[in-house]
């Protein structure tokens, strides 16, 4: 968790890195930095979010290597929002409404991307899941036999636990952070009283998305978990179900978006 810790010397730091400590009244800023934590919790949770996470963690893994995607997405969430958010405001640019689509376009994309990958890998990998151990550890393993020739029982199962893994993750929170950033601008910048109360706010506005993911993530491993070692039919109804969400929510921000574009979708 060496992450949150950055965070929070982050979050510490920064009121000097504007205005000055002199400008934090405890009478102001509690309001505003409660309200940032809140709203980043329930961010997290937003359809968007929800659906590209579940289509990167639906797949199967160890409930610990899913909690660890959810937490890669949201540090990439909150990294993209805090600098993009306190540059804007420091050096006093503006993000655009046109610059805004264009990332939430992005991101539509991205998450429709996403969808089809499941659909496509069920259908290439003919992905399926094991349950084993590693050094005493039991967890799911989720893989394929498409180019085995030996019997399945004689197949190799090794499969890499490196954190490399969790990059495309991280990249798809970094997005969705830099797509999210002009909204979280507005939020805050309306209700704070200096640019180094808001910048906290960022921080802790941050902090808030990473626990809720986290939290949801958590809590979704364990009927994950449960379907996975289930029947063949479980694993790929929740997958198609995945999928499908994905396309259609991804679907969905991307329609909207072209018309914050001016695109018109006849």
């Amino acid at each position: 968790m060496r992450w949150l810790v950055a965070l929070g010397a982050v979050a510490a730091a920064s009121p000097a890195l504007a205005l000055g400590a002199g400008m934090l009244d405890p009478a102001y800023t509690l309001p505003i930095l409660a309200l940032g934590f809140a709203v980043g919790l329930a961010h997290a949770l937003d359809a968007d979010h929800v659906a590209a996470v579940a289509a990167m963690t639906g797949q199967g893994g160890s409930r610990r290597s899913i909690v660890a995607r959810g937490a890669a997405w949201g540090l990439g969430h909150s990294a993209a929002l805090f600098v993009i958010c306190s540059v804007v405001l420091l050096l006093g640019l503006t993000i655009t409404e046109r610059v805004g689509a264009a990332l939430e376009l992005a991101v539509g994309i991205m998450i429709m991307f996403l969808g089809l990958r499941v659909f496509w890998t069920l259908w290439r990998e003919r992905i399926h899941i094991h349950v084993h151990e590693h050094d005493g550890v039991t967890h799911l393993h989720a893989h394929s036999h498409k180019t085995d020739d030996k019997d399945h029982r004689m197949s190799v199962h090794d499969h890499m636990h490196s954190a490399r893994a969790l990059l495309p993750t991280l990249g798809v929170g970094l997005l969705h952070g830099a797509a999210g950033s002009a909204g979280l601008l507005v939020l805050i910048v309306a209700s704070a009283e200096s640019a180094s109360q808001a910048m906290v706010a960022f921080a802790l506005f941050g902090l808030g998305s990473i626990l809720g993911m986290i939290c949801l993530t958590a809590a979704a491993s364990y009927p994950l978990a449960f379907i996975n070692r289930g029947a063949t039919w479980m694993r790929t109804s929740l997958a198609v179900a995945i999928g499908g969400l994905a396309v259609l929510v991804g679907g969905g921000v991307t329609l909207e978006s072209l018309g914050g574009l001016g695109v018109s979708i006849q």
